[in-house]
């Protein structure tokens, strides 16, 4: 004998209907088979509708029953030949007058008990089954339909009913030996109590029913047809990577049931457990797929894991006092005033302190639950000595299930250090003796991401996706979209990354795409974007809450600078290559170092100085490894570099600067190069990230330029400039005179830092810097004499957005 079952989904419709025929006739070929349905599609949920209807005087009852109606009708005149109709169509019209005399009742009194609850809920199946019955009948194969409420006994706890397991199995028994017909179809979810009043066994119970027949029967399989090809390593709907589990031991697929796998309805698996029969979930519109086989050992797959689930509309409730510490009862008494309330404890966790005992409820009974307890515990928090019960609700739990678990070490170190780098924070764990189970308490707008993040980390050996935020679209920024496409490939292949830009703004517009822009495309995507607005891009980013997320700053706007902290305050690093934070208050930088270290992400700005030059990188690696900064001396500004390598007096000063800036080397307004603002703020940034305490106006600038060029806006700065050819022409010309250079010098020493224009002779480490080149020289106390160097091109579209791009790639690796 074989026991098959299919659900709401495969008998959804006529179609679906014949597919199942197909199959059975199939089954057939092996043995004797029990065929168990569920109700068309969504008729369930229609039906309990109705009656909701109905309880509320509402006559709009009457039209969703209509519907069914008509909905069933169609299907029999789908399936059954028209000279064998007749009778079918008479037995649903008897049925749905019979619902709705029970809705009319329903109606009058006001009233929708749960015993009347499960009387309306039962038709479902009662018509599906037996039309799907007339179907095998009338396409030349026998089957015998019978009712499942005539095998199936239960309490009389209407909606979610106790089966007596010994009774129904007599009947299964009985009803079997004395009926041999190949084919049997049964209507699943309903059954009966003593007294033949209908009962239902829980929503998903058809699964049950079917369990409790393959295991009256010593079946030899029991078989699930839904709409998926069996259990997944997570939620299909929630992880676009998530994979069928192809073998699963029984007490795993009742853990992941239990929490949330909605393939499998949790109790089907204890009827066939004592039995040993395999349970094989199927797909009914791809039947070929292997699916996955449930039985007492698992096929081992080299992974501890075998798959994550999770369960919303959680509440915790905390008991908490000095009074429990060392005092017997408080346990029981606890746990005995939810049971007596019938609030079901989904997960327990308690201290080894005893001062404190936190349990995780259901949603709906939370408040019910504060109330039990605290009358519970009424006299101890008079005399405090337990606090009243703390309530938290808006909680989700997610759980990693697999048996080998307890023989792999650092599983649950590796699912908590995933959650904490991602910025989930983890209420409350659970795990039992048997480490089958490690369950996190997590706040419901995280379950997403810890799943996404949990699967990532068990179960997906290909590729780790970076989901990247990026505000500029400039030069920088524009190259920084070529070089991410350019190394896409190669960047999968050798570190097994996926970087997906999901949103990209600039001044104007701003563009969001979940599964990833096109970066063939991007500048498409983006001109036909929403109106640009930085706080409402960064409620975005914060409200998706992906995982591994990096929000990447490739703009020199003030106003993008200073929501850094919004981000890192929910996990999401910052890779930047505008200096406008790391060069602010001193307050301002030291909080955003803070808040990535507190919430496990990184804040990054190596272009912030000499572009992609390793000159941030190199300092931090001098100062973790112990050594100390006792001087800098540096060339900075690869705009000014460039313009004083260029000048030399053959054409006018204002002609090298605007060559600089065409070939991008300048910010967006060169007197940020030339008056040296950008570099005391590059000089700074390196005093701090030395240890110093510093601010701009602790900094010495001896300026080059004269003061009225830095009025009005940038074309009238040109204009000044050519007024002051012969100021330029005079630096110049003495600097010549001696033999030397011009170079802009940036130098930090004893805590002072200065900038300024100096003369530098042939035998100086700054003289031989040619093009738009930087270089920094280190001292310190490893190199005090011969300082450690780091010299190349400073500036830059295609360097810079080089270095922004290496930086996004050190963020991952967090």
């Amino acid at each position: 004998m074989q026991v098959l079952k299919f659900g709401g989904t495969s008998v959804g419709s006529a179609d679906n209907i014949k597919k199942v025929i197909d199959i059975v006739r199939k089954a057939l070929q092996k043995d004797r088979a029990v065929v168990v349905v569920s109700a068309l599609g969504g008729t369930t949920d229609a039906l309990l509708n109705a009656g909701a209807l109905a309880s509320n005087a509402n006559e709009q009852y009457k039209d969703e029953l209509q519907r069914i109606e008509q909905r069933h009708l169609e299907a029999v005149k789908q399936l059954i030949p028209v000279q064998q109709q007749s009778g079918m169509l008479s037995l649903v019209k008897k049925i749905c007058n019979e619902i709705d005399d029970v809705c009319n009742g329903v109606f009058l009194l006001g009233e929708l008990s749960a015993r009347t609850k499960d009387r309306i809920a039962s038709y479902g199946e009662l018509m599906s089954s037996q039309i799907i019955a007339g179907a095998f009948n009338s396409a030349g194969t026998p089957a015998l339909w019978k009712d499942a409420r005539k095998l199936i006994r239960t309490n009389t706890n209407f909606g979610n009913a106790q089966v007596n397991a010994d009774i129904s199995k007599n009947l299964i028994i009985e009803f079997f030996n004395t009926h041999q017909d190949p084919l049997v179809i049964l209507p699943g979810f309903i059954a009966s109590d003593e007294n033949n009043e209908t009962t239902t066994l829980g929503r998903g119970g058809s699964d049950y029913t079917a369990a409790i027949v393959a295991a009256a029967l010593n079946a030899a399989s029991l078989e699930i047809w839904t709409d998926v090809s069996g259990m997944m390593t997570a939620d299909p709907r929630w992880v676009s990577g998530a994979k069928v589990i192809s073998s699963i031991s029984y007490q795993e697929a009742m853990e992941l049931s239990h929490f949330g796998a909605k393939v499998l309805y949790p109790p089907t698996i204890q009827p066939v457990l004592g039995k040993g029969i395999p349970v094989v979930i199927k797909n009914t519109f791809a039947p070929e797929d292997a699916g996955t086989t449930i039985a007492k050992h698992a096929v081992t797959n080299g992974n501890a894991i075998r798959g994550i689930s999770s369960v919303s509309n959680i509440g915790l409730i905390s008991l908490e006092g000095s009074g429990m510490v060392g005092v017997p009862g408080f346990s029981r008494r606890l746990f005995e005033s939810l049971s007596l309330s019938k609030i079901n404890v989904i997960l327990i966790t308690q201290g080894s302190s005893e001062h404190s005992i936190c349990v995780g409820v259901e949603t709906p009974f939370i408040q019910k639950a504060k109330e039990v307890v605290d009358t519970e515990f009424e006299d101890e928090i008079r005399m405090e000595k337990v606090q009243p019960l703390v309530v938290e609700t808006d909680l989700s739990i997610v759980a990693l299930v697999g048996e080998n678990m307890k023989s792999h070490p650092g599983i649950s170190g590796k699912m908590f250090g995933a959650l904490g780098r991602n910025g989930v924070n983890v209420r409350a764990i659970a795990q039992g003796s048997s480490e089958r189970n490690i369950s996190a308490v997590v706040s419901t707008k995280d379950v997403r991401k810890a799943i996404n993040v949990l699967h990532e980390e068990f179960f997906e050996t290909t590729n780790k996706q970076i989901n990247l935020f990026i505000a500029g679209a400039g030069n920088v920024g524009s190259k920084l979209m070529e070089q991410l496409k350019q190394q896409q490939e190669w960047l999968a292949k050798h570190l097994r990354l996926n970087l997906k830009v999901i949103g990209l703004a600039n001044s104007r517009k701003m563009a969001i795409d979940d599964s990833g822009i096109d970066l063939n495309h991007w500048q498409e995507k983006l001109a036909g974007g929403e109106t640009a607005d930085i706080n409402n891009f960064i409620s975005i980013i914060i409200s998706k809450n992906l995982r591994n997320a990096i929000f990447v700053d490739v703009t020199a706007s003030d106003a993008v600078a200073k929501v850094y902290d919004k981000l890192l305050q929910k996990s999401v690093s910052v890779v930047a290559c505008n200096k406008v934070a790391a060069s602010s208050s001193y307050a301002y930088y030291k909080n955003l170092k803070d808040l990535a270290r507190a919430f496990n992400c990184v804040y990054l700005f190596e272009t912030n100085v000499g572009a992609a030059l390793p000159v941030i990188g190199t300092l931090n690696d001098l100062m973790r490894s112990g050594d100390r900064i006792n001087r800098i001396e540096a060339v900075l500004s690869g705009t000014l570099n460039f313009v004083f390598n260029n000048y030399d007096g053959s054409r006018s000063f204002a002609e090298v600067v605007k060559q600089a800036q065409d070939e991008g080397y300048t910010e967006p307004d060169p007197r940020l190069d030339l008056s040296g603002t950008d570099v005391m703020r590059k000089i700074m940034i390196l005093a701090r990230e030395s240890g110093e305490q510093m601010e701009m106006q602790d900094i010495t600038c001896n300026g080059f330029l004269p003061d009225s060029c830095m009025n009005g806006d940038v074309p009238a700065f040109y204009e000044e400039m050519k007024k002051h050819e012969a100021h330029f022409k005079k630096l110049y010309d003495e600097a010549a005179a001696k033999n030397c250079k011009l170079k802009f010098v940036a130098q930090y020493e004893n805590g002072k830092a200065s900038v300024g224009l100096q003369h530098i002779s042939p035998e100086h480490d700054l003289y031989h810097l040619y093009g738009k080149d930087n270089v920094v020289l280190f001292y310190t106390e490893r190199y005090p004499l011969q300082p450690l160097v780091v010299k190349g091109a400073g500036a830059g579209a295609e360097v810079t957005a080089s270095g922004v791009f290496a930086d996004i790639i050190r963020a991952t690796a967090q």
